[in-house]
């Protein structure tokens, strides 16, 4: 099986609503956030990894078309003909004969736009480019508020380089494959990003997309 070329779809990914994707806390702070995101180690800047962009446009295709094991696992059936298994990988399936997973999903940093945006921000006004929700059980018997806790969010308005590089296999189909990147894409913005979906976290949408510097939209 002979690689024939990469093809590279690029964009920006913008948080529409707060986005959650969650990272540990290395130390425990008194009235230190319950649920920390996910930050760069050095920057301390939130990013977006490829793992949650591509995991979640492979778990929302495997919903679309049903190719997932009674046990709710990711499809790893490995037949030549399942877009899941060819462009994502097949789950825990080291037999088989599909190649290499065609998609490679890069981490997404801030872009320039929003950068100089929360600069501006923490120099003039000293906010964060992290905000702070804060969530309570309400009780049924007496409507009153219990348990809170505390989540960050990068908030809406955000704005994220993404980068997507599909393999070309001389046997590959390059429109079906292209297409089907396209229809997770379209998934993950019908749907959410990250964590709390259902509560209103993870709203996103894509913008200024291009497939090797030629413009598509989904």
């Amino acid at each position: 099986m002979k690689l024939k070329e990469f093809k590279k779809i690029t964009g920006t990914l913008k948080c529409d609503t707060g986005l959650h994707i969650g990272g540990s806390a290395e130390q425990i702070e008194i009235g230190g956030v319950d649920l920390p995101i996910i930050k760069h180690p050095v920057t301390g800047e939130p990013f977006i990894p490829g793992s949650s962009l591509k995991g979640k446009m492979r778990s929302q295709m495997e919903k679309k078309l049903g190719k997932f094991s009674s046990d709710g696992k990711p499809c790893g059936c490995g037949q030549p003909d399942c877009l899941v298994c060819k462009v994502f990988g097949p789950h825990m399936n080291p037999r088989h004969n599909l190649g290499s997973t065609r998609i490679l999903v890069r981490d997404a940093s801030f872009n320039e736009k929003t950068k100089e945006e929360y600069e501006k921000l923490a120099k003039e006004k000293g906010l964060s480019y992290i905000e702070k929700k804060t969530e309570n059980l309400v009780l049924r018997t007496t409507g009153t508020a219990k348990d809170p806790r505390s989540q960050e969010r990068v908030p809406s308005g955000a704005e994220f380089d993404i980068e997507i590089v599909v393999q070309i296999y001389e046997t590959d189909n390059e429109n079906n494959l292209i297409d089907f990147v396209k229809e997770g894409l379209r998934q993950v913005q019908s749907t959410y990003l990250g964590g709390f979906g259902s509560r209103g976290s993870g709203k996103v949408s894509f913008h200024d997309m291009k497939l090797n510097g030629t413009p598509f939209s989904l």
